[in-house]
């Protein structure tokens, strides 16, 4: 046994972070300001993009919301998306006033699956928004012929995809909008936090007066030493800025990216070699001529195949002092959308066997080879009925 919890997604936060934290408390700056700046233009060198094609906002649901806004979305129109992802992306669909539809998922890569996507197409579809689940690219080719087919926008959804490369493309460069996300459990997190990559420069600066109230020019503007500015409200914006104190903490985040993602590469292999001939379903392997984020380790578990049931494989590993997490229930599983929007799990099956079947391990660069020899042990236990 262990003396401690494992948390799920805990995330490695170093002295860097803590320093950068208290010089911005120090500097006057909590707000949106010069460390803001600072780390939308390493994000843009990271994905190899211009400044001017990057926004920090506060969160990847609030990315998604203005990318929408900014795609021209509006009442009646409709958007295709995946049933296996978190509330979020549909809520974000919703908030914009379109309507979300759902196209199954591929059972390997748990991607939204193109061949379902090209079904769901009507004269009212704007837009596709694939997920890259677990940090594995959604195919990006097919959903881009679809898209420029029938004049759609993409946006992608690289919540679970900082690192994600797909025909050395990098994700959130593919599609007309990428959405990234800072949250706590995240590869770079800044506690609360997200990006929007658009493709074009003028969708960045309606994005950034979006995310701050709708005013002409936001508060590092109009206060900085060059001098005071005033602003116009020029749209009904939100309160999705991103603030100093968070960007403190990615901006470090962000330079121990490449690092953090080795380790994780490690944690990944140590599994997929320990969990070879246990009843159970592993990840598939990145495809050739892609990077996975390696942001999810999920396994199935199949109750006739294993003797028991993922909530008591869930269980079994919380009495072991592990955290775990679902990725995800499907989205028709969920009362809301099965009320709202008519959504039944059954014209979903692939999301919904995954969502009833799925069970996320820990995979946090932050993990010791002790916790993870002991993660290993528990799962193997777990399946030799040693609970």
């Amino acid at each position: 046994m262990i003396d401690k919890f494992i948390m799920f997604g805990a995330p490695q936060i170093e002295q860097a972070e803590i320093d950068e934290i208290i010089s911005a408390m120090k500097s006057g700056w909590i707000g949106t300001g010069p460390r803001v700046a600072g780390f939308e233009s390493e994000f843009a060198v990271y994905k190899s993009v211009t400044r001017n094609r990057v926004a920090a906002v506060n969160s990847c649901t609030a990315a998604l919301h203005v990318s929408m806004i900014a795609a021209g979305l509006k009442g009646g129109d409709e958007v295709i998306t995946t049933p296996l992802t978190f509330c979020a992306t549909v809520n974000s669909i919703i908030h914009a006033g379109a309507t979300p539809v759902l196209a199954d998922i591929h059972p390997d890569t748990m991607n939204i699956n193109p061949a379902e996507i090209e079904k769901m197409i009507t004269p009212r579809t704007r837009a596709i928004v694939p997920v890259h689940y677990a940090g594995r690219s959604c195919d990006m080719d097919s959903i881009k012929q679809l898209a420029e087919k029938h004049s759609l926008k993409v946006i992608e959804d690289c919540a679970h995809a900082i690192e994600t490369e797909y025909k050395g493309q990098k994700a959130g460069t593919i599609g007309d909008y990428g959405c990234f996300s800072f949250y706590v459990t995240k590869n770079v997190m800044t506690g609360e936090g997200g990006m929007v990559i658009a493709k074009k420069e003028k969708d960045i600066e309606r994005i950034k007066i979006l995310a701050l109230h709708g005013m002409s020019k936001d508060a590092w503007d109009r206060f900085s030493d060059n001098g005071f500015k005033h602003y116009q409200v020029v749209e009904c914006g939100f309160k999705y800025n991103m603030m100093d104190i968070q960007a403190a903490m990615g901006i470090h985040q962000l330079r121990r990216v490449e690092a953090n993602w080795k380790r994780r590469e490690e944690i990944w292999n140590r599994f997929q070699e320990a969990f070879e001939g246990l009843p159970l379903t592993r990840p598939m392997e990145p495809e050739p001529d892609t990077r996975h984020a390696l942001h999810l380790y999920t396994i199935l578990i199949d109750e006739k195949t294993a003797g028991f049931t993922r909530d008591s494989f869930l269980d079994a590993m919380h009495r072991k002092k592990i955290g775990t997490s679902v990725h995800y229930l499907s989205i028709p599983e969920h009362p809301f959308y099965r009320e709202n929007y008519g959504f039944d799990p059954a014209h979903f099956p692939v999301a919904r066997k995954t969502g009833r079947e799925t069970a996320s391990l820990p995979l946090s660069a932050k993990l010791t080879d002790n916790e993870v020899d002991y993660i290993i042990e528990s799962v193997r236990g777990i399946f030799s009925g040693k609970k």
